[in-house]
């Protein structure tokens, strides 16, 4: 047995972590003997659609596994420069990444460049798609509906908050940046 038989990989942007990602992780552990948790467009923040940095996404993961009482011991995470899905992607993946042979993921086309690349590609169970979202999350903030709270793990609450993330968001929205839009 390879060091990489049960090893899977779940890349999010985290924008902010929220119940959907939770329920993925824990999927996750039960699946795979070690969990690669990619942090997605590390490289962009303070935008309408990536408003917190890699290091504000890397805290709440990791406070979010301990609030759960998920081991630390099994998730390894990395960050993901911004990269155009294409099978070179992958390639860029490797790079960042521990070896790993399953790919959790509901997104057909990251399916699909993986499984062209031979990986085998889980799709976890989702809960309430639609609500758990992080465009959805990112407007409720932007509004000032406190609704958001319900949609994320305390320790992410806790956060954003204590980053000035909510003040971040509203501003972003408003403003509008050139080259961003905000989402819906």
């Amino acid at each position: 047995m390879s060091l990489d038989d049960n090893r899977c990989l779940v890349i999010a942007r985290f924008q902010p972590l929220h119940y959907g990602h939770l329920n993925v992780l824990k999927y996750c552990s039960e699946k795979c003997r070690e969990v690669i948790v990619a942090v997605g467009m590390a490289s962009q923040s303070h935008t309408p659609e990536n408003p917190f940095t890699a290091g504000e996404r890397l805290l709440m993961i990791r406070e979010t596994l301990k609030w759960a009482g998920l081991p630390l011991e099994k998730y390894i995470t990395v960050t993901l420069p911004t990269l155009e899905v294409s099978r070179v992607a992958v390639h860029y993946v490797k790079l960042y990444s521990p070896p790993f042979r399953y790919v959790i993921t509901l997104n057909p086309i990251v399916q699909r460049i993986f499984v062209e690349e031979g990986y085998e590609v889980i799709e976890p169970p989702t809960i309430n798609r639609e609500e758990y979202r992080g465009s959805v999350i990112r407007r409720l903030i932007a509004d000032s509906r406190d609704e958001w709270k319900k949609l994320v793990p305390p320790p992410v609450i806790e956060i954003i908050e204590r980053v000035d993330g909510i003040n971040r968001v509203k501003m972003l929205y408003r403003e509008k940046i050139p080259g961003y839009y905000a989402t819906a």
